[in-house]
């Protein structure tokens, strides 16, 4: 029987609070855009061209009934139409308030978000899996201009931002991180016959959605996100083993904590860096002013202001 993300530990290390709010809030913020983006892209490639007749293309049939590319079409965009427009409008207008406001959003900033996101990530999460590196950054850009311009006018006083980097500058030490996938089998003999498979030719994504005993990382072809060594509720074994892979390389069997084996590939490493003053002033400021707003505000604040409009009406 399969489980439920059985490769983590249970810890109950708390991180104090200043330091767990700062460090997480752009994950928050960035979870609260469906990764229905993807499927967007998904459906705008499939859908067929006005030229043809492809809606009418039997996609799937129960028995004798019919199910047509222009019905699967027409459920997709049910279920994921309105979130995946109204991210692609709430994008649109960041761009046009960073022209108004005259905000910039640079190349190293969207690094250290995108930094602070892997090292903060929940394996069990798996939003931001869903995103290529070109999504994920376009929406911390996007968030980052919504930050800028909503704390724009918010003074705070140097000595503040200078103390909290003081007393949290390991927040900012950021690991080497490993991006990951893991297939976890009963016992050796179901590990070695994985990895013969795996030595024949076969993905490891699909073997891991086929044979893996995780529930949620088997869903995603193995997949467990972004890892470091330090981390508490990851399996040893398993830091273990990535640090001894390159990229694209795939380990031996090993035996995890709770008596099964485990096999990891690892997708892409991250080199740690550690982030200094300069690099993070502007991030805690704007991290700092965001907690004076009264209330959280949404890109959807601005759609009257740059004459955004959709058919659902007025934005939710």
């Amino acid at each position: 029987m399969k489980s439920n993300n059985k490769y983590q530990t249970q810890s109950h290390t708390k991180t104090p609070l200043s330091q767990r709010r700062l460090k997480t809030k752009p994950v928050l913020t960035l979870l609260a855009i469906l990764f229905a983006g993807n499927i967007f892209w998904f459906v705008l490639w499939l859908w067929p061209n006005d030229k043809d007749n492809g809606g009418d293309e039997i996609v799937a049939t129960v028995d004798d009934q019919k199910i047509t590319k222009q019905q699967w079409m027409a459920e997709m965009e049910t279920r994921y139409g309105k979130e995946t427009l109204q991210s692609l409008v709430n994008e649109s207008v960041m761009e046009k308030a960073a022209e108004e406001y005259k905000i910039k959003v640079s190349d190293e900033e969207v690094d250290l978000e995108i930094a602070l996101i892997r090292t903060a990530q929940d394996t069990t999460d798996t939003t931001t899996q869903q995103l290529t590196e070109k999504q994920l950054r376009q929406k911390v850009r996007s968030q980052l201009i919504l930050e800028k311009v909503l704390t724009k006018d918010i003074i705070i006083d140097p000595e503040e931002i200078v103390k909290y980097y003081e007393e949290n500058q390991s927040l900012y030490n950021i690991p080497t991180t490993y991006k990951t996938s893991i297939i976890i089998v009963e016992s050796k003999e179901d590990a070695n016959s994985v990895l013969k498979e795996l030595k024949d030719g076969s993905d490891f994504s699909v073997l891991a959605r086929e044979r893996s005993l995780d529930t949620t990382s088997a869903s995603l072809g193995g997949g467990i996100g972004y890892i470091t060594t330090e981390q508490e509720n990851i399996d040893k074994s398993i830091q273990s083993a990535v640090q001894k892979l390159k990229e694209n390389e795939i380990s031996d069997a090993f035996v995890m904590n709770d008596g099964r084996y485990g096999i990891v590939k690892v997708e892409e490493i991250n080199e740690g860096k550690s982030f200094t003053y300069e690099d993070v002033k502007g991030h805690i400021q704007r991290a700092l002013s965001m907690e004076q707003l009264p209330a959280s505000i949404t890109p959807e604040a601005f759609w009257k202001e740059f004459n955004a409009s959709w058919f659902y009406g007025e934005a939710s």
